[in-house]
């Protein structure tokens, strides 16, 4: 297989790179030349938000699918699959669950309502709209059956580039004891990036076609489970203070940005980020490996790069204050 990744040298678009190596495909990426892609890839250059930017993919007989993780203005997604029409055979976008309106139902199926607002033609906006118009886009040169439309929820694994497990996993290194957000054992849902790339190329060889909702199940992990996975891996004698809901949102501590991956239960965003329906794509192939095995590879890829892990710029900082979080410990006692 001939595989086009647009991108291909961060976190997710990395791990598909990998993925497809590991199968023996032959990879093509194009990206702006900022990062350097792996060994054994042939390396396009160009940047798609200027006028020029897609000249070096205009050359060439194509590829059998393209594999697309662009999370800003649709048009790029647009102009760049318009040109690929009739030189590839698929297209896969990597969206996100945030398509789906707010609130989204539990058990949000790939059926449920959709953002309004997005164009294919956009600028760029918000997230949602932007990843929404990038759908429009790919569907709109490649046609319903031409297009993979991956819907990830959270995504964990080496190389990632939000901060959200490798925070934990500094701030637990640290020792001492840690503001740890219950229930323990409240079920959390996330995909490792690379069963998210070996879904995503399984999908390319079966030719199938349309949006999947891409996370592990519910109930893959807890909270409990993810902590002690890091508690263990990084070998700390940190204390895992488990804190009930109140205290923790009293204290004004936003779920999800500063207490990452994290959201209170029976709450809008918890039925929304850890409620996903995923049979869909558990159905056609997708499989997760255990969450342990996820902390434990990017502890060891986050020591690799010195401890500091590389940060999206389009992404807000994650983490809690030190000072907030030893104020809350004083205060709170109690049993989750």
């Amino acid at each position: 297989m001939r595989l086009l990744v647009l991108g291909g040298t961060e976190f997710v678009g990395r791990a598909v790179v990998d993925a497809a190596l590991g199968r023996g495909w032959e990879v093509t990426v194009f990206n702006r030349g900022r990062h350097a892609p792996p060994p054994g890839v042939r390396s396009l250059h160009g940047d798609r938000t200027s006028a020029e930017g897609l000249a070096a993919l205009g050359d060439g007989t194509g590829w059998d699918a393209v594999v697309d993780t662009w999370s800003a203005a649709p048009r790029a997604v647009r102009e760049t699959a318009r040109l690929l029409r009739g030189r590839v055979g698929r297209y896969a976008y990597v969206s996100s669950l945030s398509v789906y309106d707010w609130p989204r139902p539990v058990g949000c199926t790939e059926d449920a309502p959709l953002v309004a607002g997005a164009a294919a033609d956009a600028d760029r906006t918000e997230y949602a709209q932007d990843k929404r118009g990038g759908e429009l886009a790919a569907v709109e040169s490649f046609g319903a059956d031409g297009s993979i439309l991956v819907r990830a929820g959270l995504i964990l694994g080496p190389y990632e580039n939000v901060g959200r497990l490798p925070w934990w996993l500094s701030r637990i290194a640290k020792g001492g004891p840690v503001l740890a957000p219950g229930p323990r054992e409240l079920p959390v849902q996330f995909v490792d990036a690379r069963d998210l790339a070996e879904w995503t190329l399984g999908a390319v060889e079966r030719e199938l076609s349309g949006p999947y909702n891409l996370i592990g199940p519910p109930g893959h992990t807890t909270m409990g489970g993810l902590l002690e996975a890091c508690l263990q891996v990084t070998g700390s004698d940190a204390e895992l203070r488990w804190t009930a809901p109140g205290p923790i949102l009293a204290a004004g501590i936003e779920p999800w940005v500063q207490l990452p991956v994290w959201v209170p239960p029976d709450s809008e965003l918890y039925a929304g980020v850890h409620r996903v329906d995923v049979s869909r794509a558990l159905a056609t192939g997708l499989v997760c490996r255990p969450a342990e095995e996820t902390v434990g590879d990017t502890w060891r890829w986050l020591r690799d790069t010195g401890g500091v892990a590389p940060a999206r710029e389009d992404r807000p900082a994650v983490g809690l204050d030190p000072v907030v979080e030893a104020r809350v410990l004083g205060v709170s006692r109690g049993t989750p």
